[in-house]
Formats: structure tokens, C-alpha cells, sequence
């Protein structure tokens, strides 16, 4: 099954709890801060996405979307 991941830069806090959830190695930290200061989560490899959902129940701030297709 294949999957797709939306991550809201402003809402993230960077605290890498999907990184480390992430089956896949979809998501990595990014290099940009956003305007919080905080270095959000980003989907670095979106195609390896399979929908697992795992990210999303790890992110504490409600952060990310998963839609499986």
C-alpha cells in the first residue's frame, strides 16, 4: 500500500519522535528553522511513504497528516 505524508512546518517543534517511528526513513529533521525557531520535521523521501500512520500517532503536536492510497 502506498502512502502520502503532509507535515505542517509551523506546527512541528522538531522533537524527532516521527523520525525515530518511522519504518520507512521517510522523514528527517530539517536544516531551516521555521518561525518558531524550532528545526521542524520534513519528508525527505515521500515515495517510500507506505501509510503505516506511525508518524502521526507519534507527533505530540498534531503535526502530520498521513492519507493512504
Amino acid at each position: 500500500m502506498k502512502g502520502k505524508i503532509t507535515i505542517e512546518r509551523e506546527l512541528c517543534k522538531g522533537c524527532r519522535f516521527c523520525v525515530l517511528a518511522c519504518p520507512e526513513g521517510v522523514i528527517r529533521i530539517d536544516e531551516e528553522f521555521n518561525a518558531s525557531g524550532y528545526f521542524p520535521a520534513s519528508a525527505a523521501n515521500p515515495d517510500a511513504c507506505n501509510g503505516c500512520c506511525l508518524c502521526a500517532q507519534m507527533c505530540p503536536d498534531i503535526a502530520i497528516t498521513v492519507w493512504k492510497e
